[in-house]
Formats: C-alpha cells, structure tokens, sequence
C-alpha cells in the first residue's frame, strides 16, 4: 500500500485503529490534543492525591475478545487481573445485607436453583424475561420491556445495567441491554468473569499501545490540535493543524476518532448523540482490607462500585448527573461513609480525590442511540470510530476498541485500492 494512514485522537478507539494499521504494514501518524494518550481512559500522578490515579475505574469481562485482541496485539496480554471464578460481592449499604453471587461457569444455570447462590429472594423464572430483551424493537426503554421491580431487579439487575450503560436503567435502551445480556448472561460464567487493569489504566492500555507504534515505525504527535478537514465532494482534502496544513492524497485515509462533538464540528452532516451522562470517581489513599472484594457492588447508597487496590480504595458512580455539581469535599465524606460501612473501615476518611467526568458517555437512551453514525462516511477515506459510533454495544472499552478496528478495516480496504 502507499496511501498513509492518519488517525485523529489516541483515545482507546484511535490507539485501536493505529495500532491494527500498523500491524498491517500501513504508514500511520497519529495526532491527539491532549498532551497524553488514553482519553478518558487514562492515568496520571495526582499531586494532591500524593499517587498515581486512573481517571475512573474501568473494568472488562472475559467476553470482551476485542479487548483482548488489542493487549495481546500491543504486548499486554497479561494487564489485566481477576478471579478464576465468576463470582460477584454486593451489599446494602441501607441494611448490611451482604450476598455472593456464584454462577456456573458453563451454559447451563444451575445456580438459579441454588438460594446460596442465587440473589436473595429472586426465583429462576424471574430470569426469563431477559429474553424480550434480546428482541425489543429500538425505540424500547428496558422498563418498557421488563418489570423493573423485585429482588432481581434490585439486587442485580438495576446496578449491572448502570455500570454498564451509564445510564438510569429506566430511561435506558433495551436493544443495548440486550446486547449485554446476549454477551454475558447467555453465554454463562465464563464469559463475565470480571478483569481489572494493573497497576494502571495507562499500564494496561496506553503505554503498550505507544511503544507498539514507536516500534513499528509510526508518528505519533501528542499535544497537536486538529483544527478542521478540507473536504472536497468526494474525499478529505487536508488536515487544518493551524500553522501547517496537511495535504491528503486521494490514497491516503483519515481515521477521526474524537468526541461526538468535535466530530459534528468537523464532518458536516454527521449524525451523532447530543444528551451525555456523567460518572464521578473517588479515589481515598488506603490499602483495601485484607480479604475485602476487589470489587464489590453497592446498593441503596450514594458509592455504587467499590474497588479495592494495594495502595488505594477507588468508586465508581454511574449516570452521576445528581451529584456531578455537588461540592468535592461534600462528595468525598458522603462516598467515603459508604466505603467504610461497606468494608468495616473505622478509620477516618484518608487522602482523598474526586475526580469528574461531566460527558462521560452519551446516553443510552433509545432516542441517542438512533443518532450513532456508521463508521463510514460520504467521503471516501474519511471513517469515524469511538464508542459513540454504531457499534451495537454501550459507551464501553469493548465499544471503543472494536469501533477502532472497524474504521481501521475500513481504511485498509481503501489504502490497498
């Protein structure tokens, strides 16, 4: 091929789409803004915080084959660490009811049938309705599919659903729901046993993904803004990099993997969500307890995802829009009475950090989701990726890094015309 390969943005989806070109023999420069790579996925030395902290806390399952075909591409198979079993930890922070659940491994469910096992109080039939999820038409809300009540709903269903759509789960798309569930509950315990990165987000899936370019030749132009696109009616024309424009020849391709709305400022006419959802992280300088759940879901409280590290204790809380605007300090004491209820810390509340994200993900609402683009556009070398796109899946890790192989496919069929 002679045409070169430009990615914009070294988000998870732009590092995807570099990283596979360049695994193809493809010339590839890649540009971001920021002075870092990563995104929102993303690590860095907090000084206030006194460490190193991840933006947010992010974790896969082991049905997520697109993310481990991108470590195990970059040289970071190994980056990502849990349990053997597929087990989950959840407590009521209201009550101090505490319950495991303990799927089986295999396909077939027998821990339905096992109350030790089970979610309390929820019955094996209470599991059947998830398959109206798998054929709801797009424009249905998951409570316009399920009864959105009960100890399943309540104890499992509601959280996991937030978590992963980042989005109250009774305004939520039940198309995506069902893609989920396809994903994970179908597929049995094997397939949703939970990975974390370690030590870092950036360890797992940045810094790998930047020697990996470095060693196969790639440019990669951290701090560099793109400031437009020359579009002709056929094919980008240039790239706007303020002082120096970039001129595209007919074989060459663009990969834009931006946010949603630097992408509508730059490609006209490009449908794209418009309605975002925040997620705040805290993040308090202990070590987690000896014997505490690495990950430990919460209900009925203001902490939703409790993780616990060697040198750090980090929460996550989904669809965070109520309490995005609230004081910091405000935030941390509220999290931190839910942490130490949570893992019987009497402790008082350690070195601590907030960190927001106000645009976290779009809404996976169904109104939203109808406003993703494909990857291809009416140019014929101009391709879009992030997890904003059409990927049939939520705002995920999964998301991000299979978009980016998409537009990557996309522009490699163009590089070799």
């Amino acid at each position: 091929m002679t045409g070169k390969a430009y990615v914009i943005g070294a988000g998870l989806a732009g590092l995807s789409a570099a990283t596979l070109l360049a695994s193809r023999g493809a010339s590839v420069t890649l540009i971001e803004t920021a002075p870092q790579a990563g995104g929102r996925c993303r690590s860095y030395f907090d000084p206030a915080f006194g460490g190193v902290i991840d933006n947010g806390n992010h974790f896969v399952l082991t049905s997520n084959q697109t993310v481990f075909d991108y470590l195990e591409r970059i040289g970071a198979a190994d980056a990502m660490q849990g349990a053997d079993l597929p087990e989950k930890d959840f407590i009521d922070i209201r009550t101090g009811a505490r319950w495991t659940i303990r799927p089986d491994p295999g396909r077939f469910p027998a821990w339905l049938f096992d109350a030790r096992r089970n979610v309390p109080g929820a019955r094996p039939t209470d599991y059947l309705a998830l398959a109206r999820l798998l054929v709801a038409p797009p424009d249905q809300r998951i409570c316009d599919v399920l009864s959105c009540k009960g100890p399943l709903w309540e104890k499992l269903l509601h959280p996991f659903f937030l978590g992963a759509l980042n989005t109250q789960p009774e305004e939520a798309s039940a198309r995506l729901a069902g893609a989920l569930v396809r994903r994970t509950f179908l597929r049995g315990g094997n397939a949703y046993r939970t990975r974390i990165a370690h030590p870092t987000l950036a360890a797992a899936f940045t810094d790998p993904a930047l020697a990996y370019l470095e060693s196969h030749g790639a440019a990669v132009q951290l701090g560099t803004r793109l400031r437009g696109l020359t579009l002709n009616g056929h094919n980008a024309m240039a790239l706007d990099l303020g002082e120096a424009a970039v001129p595209l020849g007919s074989g060459d391709a663009v990969v834009l993997a931006v946010p949603p709305w630097v992408a509508t400022d730059m490609v006209p006419g490009i449908s794209a969500p418009d309605d975002f959802r925040a997620i705040v992280n805290a993040h308090f300088k202990m070590p987690g307890p000896t014997g505490a759940s690495p990950m430990l879901g919460v209900i009925g409280g203001t902490a939703e995802w409790i993780f616990t590290f060697p040198d750090r204790i980090s929460v996550t809380v989904s669809g965070a829009d109520a309490i995005v605007d609230q004081d910091r300090e405000v935030l941390a004491a509220r999290i931190w009475a839910d942490v130490a209820k949570a893992l019987n810390i009497s402790a008082p509340m350690p070195q601590w950090q907030i960190v927001k994200e106000k645009r976290a993900t779009f809404a996976a609402t169904p109104a939203q989701d109808a406003r993703r683009p494909g990857a291809q556009t009416k140019w014929r070398n101009l391709f879009v990726a992030g997890d904003w796109t059409q990927t049939g899946l939520p705002a995920t890790i999964e998301g991000a890094l299979w978009s980016g192989e998409r537009a990557a496919a996309l522009a490699l069929r163009h590089l070799s015309l």
